[in-house]
C-alpha cells in the first residue's frame, strides 16, 4: 500500500512538469509537506501557489510529498529524488527529523538551498538548512496548557495526543504543555518531563498517544481514551488530527457530550482551520490554538528566492499564533 501511495504522490515529479519549466527561466522550488491528505498542508499549498502567481514567470511552486501518513520514509524518498532532479530549492516539513537530516546532507553538498517549515530539524542538524519558517511550536503547547489550566485551576488527569514520536514540532509542543503545567522549564529535551502530579496534573497510563498523522486512528484513540477514563480532565492534541475527520470526531464526542458540555472533560486542540472553528462554535471543543499554514507556504517561496540570489535571510521566521475560545471566536483569527 505504501509503495502505491508514494508512486502516486511522486508521479508528477517523475513526469518533470515543474523542472521542464526551468528552461523558461523559472526557479523551481519544492514545498514538501508531511503528507498530502491533510487540510492543514492544503493551506500551505495555497499560500505557495499565491506566491507563484505573484512572482509570475520567475518562480514555480512544486507541491509534492507522501500521499498519506507514515514514519517519514516516503517523505525522505521524495526529498532525495528532488535533490537528484536538481530543483532550485526545497522547503520541507520534516516528519522524522533525524532521518530527514541525513537526506539533506546531499542537498548541502549539491548546493541546493533548503529551509524547513512547520517542523524543524533537531538542534544539532540545523546547519543543514538556512532558515525555519512557521510556528514557534513550544508556544502552541504553552497556550493549550493555559486554556486547560484556566478552566481547571485545580488540575486533574490529562492525555496528550501527538503526531509521530520523531516529529520535532510535536515534541516541542508537548514540552510546552508539560513545562507550563509544571510551572517551570525543564532541562529535559523535547518532549519534556512526564506529568506525575506537577501543578496538580497527572498524565494517565497509555498516553501520550501517537497518531503518525493517521486521522481515523486519532479518532479511534480519542474514543478509546474517553471510554477508558470517564473522569479524564483534559484531552490535548498537539495537532488537529481527530478534527480533520469532523463527522467521525462529532460521533465520538457526542457519546460523551454530557461530560464535555459540563466541562468535566476538556477538549483543547491545536489548529484553527475553518472546520475546526465550526466544531468549537458547536460545542465540540473548549479551545483551539491555531497556526498560519497559508503564510508558511507563501513566505517559503520568497525566502528560497532570496537564498538563491545569495541574500541573507532571518532565522527563525515565526508566523504567529491564534488562540481561540468560544467567547473570542469572532475576533481570535488574525486577518
Amino acid at each position: 500500500m505504501k509503495k502505491t501511495l508514494i508512486v502516486a504522490a511522486m508521479a508528477g515529479l517523475f513526469g518533470l512538469p515543474g523542472l521542464a519549466s526551468a528552461a523558461d527561466g523559472k526557479l523551481v522550488f519544492a514545498l514538501v509537506p508531511k503528507n498530502m491528505n491533510n487540510p492543514f498542508f492544503d493551506q500551505a499549498r495555497d499560500g505557495c501557489k499565491k506566491a507563484e502567481k505573484e512572482m509570475a514567470g520567475k518562480v514555480e511552486c512544486m507541491y509534492i510529498g507522501p500521499g498519506e501518513h507514515g514514519g517519514g520514509e516516503e517523505q525522505v524518498q521524495v526529498v532525495q529524488d528532488l535533490i537528484t532532479k536538481k530543483v532550485d530549492g526545497i522547503a520541507v516539513a520534516p516528519s522524522n527529523a533525524p532521518a530527514m537530516a541525513k537526506a539533506l546532507e546531499r542537498a548541502k553538498t549539491a548546493g541546493i538551498p533548503v529551509i524547513t517549515w512547520d517542523s524543524d530539524l533537531l538542534d544539532k542538524d540545523k546547519g543543514l538548512r538556512a532558515a525555519y519558517v512557521g510556528t514557534k511550536n513550544y508556544d502552541i503547547g504553552v497556550n493549550l496548557a493555559k486554556i486547560a489550566m484556566k478552566l481547571k485551576p485545580k488540575g486533574g488527569t490529562v492525555c496528550i495526543q501527538s503526531g509521530g514520536p520523531a516529529a520535532a514540532n510535536h515534541n516541542e509542543r508537548m514540552k510546552g504543555i508539560r513545562d507550563t503545567i509544571a510551572g517551570k522549564v525543564s532541562n529535559t529535551p523535547p518532549p519534556g518531563d512526564r506529568l506525575t502530579g506537577q501543578g496538580g496534573w497527572k498524565e494517565v497510563d497509555g498516553c501520550p498517544l501517537y497518531t503518525n498523522d493517521d486521522f481515523p486512528l486519532s479518532v479511534k484513540q480519542l474514543g478509546e481514551i474517553l471510554a477508558k477514563y470517564p473522569d479524564l480532565t483534559a484531552f490535548l492534541p498537539t495537532g488537529g488530527f481527530p478534527q480533520f475527520v469532523p463527522q467521525a470526531y462529532r460521533q465520538v464526542v457526542e457519546k460523551h457530550m454530557e461530560r464535555i458540555k459540563s466541562k468535566k472533560t476538556l477538549l483543547v486542540v491545536a489548529d484553527t482551520l475553518p472546520v475546526q472553528m465550526d466544531l468549537m462554535k458547536a460545542g465540540y471543543s473548549h479551545g483551539q490554538v491555531g497556526q498560519r499554514p497559508f503564510d508558511m507556504g507563501y513566505r517559503a517561496m520568497s525566502i528560497l528566492k532570496d537564498l538563491k540570489e545569495k541574500k541573507k535571510v532571518a532565522d527563525p521566521i515565526y508566523t504567529g499564533l491564534d488562540v481561540c475560545e468560544p467567547e473570542t471566536e469572532a475576533t481570535c483569527i488574525a486577518k
